[in-house]
């Protein structure tokens, strides 16, 4: 079975998200704080993590960037759901701009929550394509190890690089508009369009400082990006 980690101060809270999983088939586990779930958060315990921004010892986002900062792998992409009963629309970038994947606000229909913790789930697990490795040209990209590669010398990108790039190579042949990619990469978070065009233009800058006669992205004017077709 698939295991959620339920991090939740409000015990009567916890009881009805812990008891809708449970129905939904999810095996769970629930915690009342940061520190208690930052010792439960090994990698490939949980499945997905669900957090409530308010906790008693510390901010919900404040594990949000715990997680990210992980070095491994299982931790870092673990998928967070937060939930806030902060309706503002600040509060919810910031749990975005954090790390956070997707949130629900108080009070919410238990039902919506286990949808969209196994829509997310579903995202997650074809986040970065079937294959564990891609190879063009001199780049190689491996999902595994989150490892890009220009003539066998690692590219230095950030997570959100890294998925730009492997969205663009797994599906080589199509021309990605700015707002496909929001929904490939960020997950339909408020991103800008600059944003992502800021992201090309780091991507092109560390790949071309390994290889100068090699950009491995093709800008399509008026419509988007593309992978280098060779």
């Amino acid at each position: 079975m698939t295991r959620i980690l339920v991090v939740e101060d409000e015990l009567a809270v916890a009881d009805v998200i812990e008891l809708s999983l449970r129905r939904g088939g999810f095996e769970v586990e629930v915690v009342h704080g940061r520190r208690a779930a930052e010792q439960r958060l090994e990698p490939g315990r949980f499945a997905a993590i669900i957090l409530d921004l308010g906790l008693p010892d510390g901010d919900g986002t404040e594990l949000c960037r715990w997680l990210r900062g992980r070095a491994d792998d299982a931790l870092n992409s673990l998928p967070i759901v937060m939930v806030t009963a902060r309706d503002e629309e600040l509060d919810r970038v910031l749990g975005l701009e954090q790390g956070a994947d997707d949130y629900v606000v108080k009070p919410f229909s238990p039902r919506e929550l286990v949808a969209r913790v196994g829509s997310l789930l579903r995202r997650a697990g074809g986040r970065f394509g079937k294959d564990p490795e891609i190879v063009a040209g001199p780049l190689s990209l491996n999902r595994v190890r989150f490892r890009a590669a220009i003539d066998d010398n690692t590219v230095p990108l950030t997570k959100t690089e890294f998925a730009l790039l492997w969205a663009l190579f797994d599906a080589r042949e199509r021309v990605f508009t700015r707002e496909i990619l929001v929904t490939r990469v960020y997950q339909g978070a408020s991103i800008a369009n600059r944003t992502v065009d800021s992201h090309i233009k780091a991507i092109r800058q560390k790949c071309l400082a390994l290889n100068p006669h090699w950009d491995p992205i093709e800008t399509v004017y008026g419509v988007g990006y593309k992978a280098r077709s060779t």
